[in-house]
Formats: structure tokens, C-alpha cells, sequence
């Protein structure tokens, strides 16, 4: 499971001449990186270029607490032979496996489909967290009405009490004391990556996602600000939206 493009092509050819011998075609190679489609795609041909006797991605959705917990959701695509025998293996660290096709990269866009989505979450919910304490609202009273609502997420729940006391401070706290608060599961600059890769999706097939492009800039403030999150956990987006907080 690699974080990049980079890694992922670096990984495969670092892997490449492990297929050289006469029964290559036993060996498969699976990939679990959350990458674009284009880079599963590269890896495929590299590995199976080099003589591997089949290519299956499978992203996961999930990150540190379901990763531990054996509760990842493997998104699936190319091979169909080698799914079928990886899926005892992939059901040792995933609760359900999606097998999306035999075109590699449906795995990878389906991966950015998802990321796309919790990204945006985590920016509106920052967003009105902030809302809530300048009309003058406790942010944590906002969790409470949104946990016994339609609108309840298990993230929310998770993720957002210690957004809540972030925007509880107002005047916005130290890099080191951010860095604290959200202990990285999933690292904020890894989000923005996929933000970045679902923007670069959507231009490839013209589709218009404003409300991506939004979060995504909500997500470079929070790296690239004066506070530098990349490494804290994603959450920490809403100190982007707290610095604006007057």
C-alpha cells in the first residue's frame, strides 16, 4: 500500500526482475496504492512487461483503525483469475472485496470517487462547525443534532470532536499543538493527493466538480498555510477555515 504515484512505479520496478524466471507466469502482482488510473495502468504493463503472470489493483478504503481491525474494503480490478485467488488473502485484512472489472484502473477511479467524496465531507463539516460557534452555538451541540440525524456519518462522529475544540480556540493554536490534536490515521497531504488526482479525473472525462475543486483548496491552505498540516491528520483541514474565523 504506497501513498503516491511516484512509489507505486518505483515499487513495481524494483519488483520487475523478480519475474525474469521460467515460472513467472505462476507469479501475480497486486497492488494496493491509492493512485490514478493512468499510474495502475504503468505498473501493470512494467510488472506483467517483465513477465508476471497476471496484475490485480486493489486500493482499500479504510485507513489506520479499519487497517488494524481487519476491516478494509479492497476495491478490485483487472485479472480475474488472480482475484479469485487473492481473495482468502485480502479477506484476512478487508470485510468485503468489489471486484469492478478486468480494465485496470476502475479500481483506482473508484478509489478517487471515494476520497473525492469524504474530502468534501470533511471540509463542509469543518466549515460549519465554524458556522456554528460564530452564530454563537456550541460546535459540539452541532455533532450531537447531526449524530441522531439522516446526515449521521460514522467520520463525524469520529473525526469530529477534536475539530469541534479546534474551533472552540478561535484564535487558532500552535503548529505543534495541531499536530497533537489530530494524530494522523490518514495523513491531510494524502488527501489533498486524491483531491488533486479525482480534480485531474474529472477534467479527463468533463465532469464538473466545484464543490471537489473547493475542498481541495480548503485542503492546500491547511498544507501549505503558515500551520504546514500536511502530516497532521486530515481533519486538521478545519484549522484552514479556522484562520479565517474573525
Amino acid at each position: 500500500m504506497l501513498s503516491d504515484p511516484e512509489a507505486a512505479l518505483a515499487v513495481a520496478r524494483l519488483a520487475a526482475p523478480g519475474f525474469a524466471s521460467s515460472n513467472s507466469s505462476c507469479k501475480g502482482y497486486i497492488d494496493a496504492s491509492t493512485v490514478d488510473a493512468e499510474t495502475a495502468s504503468k505498473v501493470s504493463a512494467i510488472v506483467k512487461g517483465a513477465g508476471a503472470g497476471g496484475f490485480l489493483e486493489a486500493p482499500v478504503s479504510g485507513s489506520k483503525g479499519p487497517a488494524i481491525a481487519g476491516q478494509l474494503i479492497f476495491l478490485t480490478s483487472g485479472d480475474a483469475a488472480l482475484s479469485e485467488f487473492a481473495a482468502p488473502l485480502l479477506e484476512v485484512m478487508g470485510k468485503k472485496t468489489f471486484y469492478l472489472g478486468k480494465e485496470v484502473g476502475l479500481g483506482a477511479k473508484m478509489k478517487l470517487a471515494v476520497n473525492a467524496l469524504m474530502g468534501t465531507m470533511m471540509a463542509s463539516l469543518a466549515e460549519q462547525l465554524s458556522l456554528a460557534a460564530a452564530s454563537g452555538l456550541k460546535p459540539v451541540d452541532l455533532l450531537d443534532v447531526v449524530a441522531l440525524g439522516a446526515v449521521a456519518a460514522p467520520m463525524f462522529a469520529l473525526k469530529g470532536p477534536a475539530m469541534a475544540d479546534a474551533v472552540s480556540e478561535r484564535g487558532g493554536p500552535s503548529r505543534e499543538k495541531a499536530l497533537a490534536r489530530f494524530a494522523p490515521a490518514f495523513p491531510l497531504k494524502h488527501q489533498r493527493k486524491d483531491l488533486r488526482l479525482a480534480l485531474e479525473l474529472a477534467e479527463e472525462t468533463k465532469t464538473p466538480l466545484p464543490l471537489t475543486k473547493a475542498a481541495c483548496e480548503l485542503f492546500a491552505e491547511a498544507q501549505d498555510g503558515s500551520l504546514t498540516l500536511g502530516d497532521a491528520d486530515f481533519a486538521a483541514v478545519v484549522e484552514a477555515v479556522v484562520g479565517k474565523m474573525k
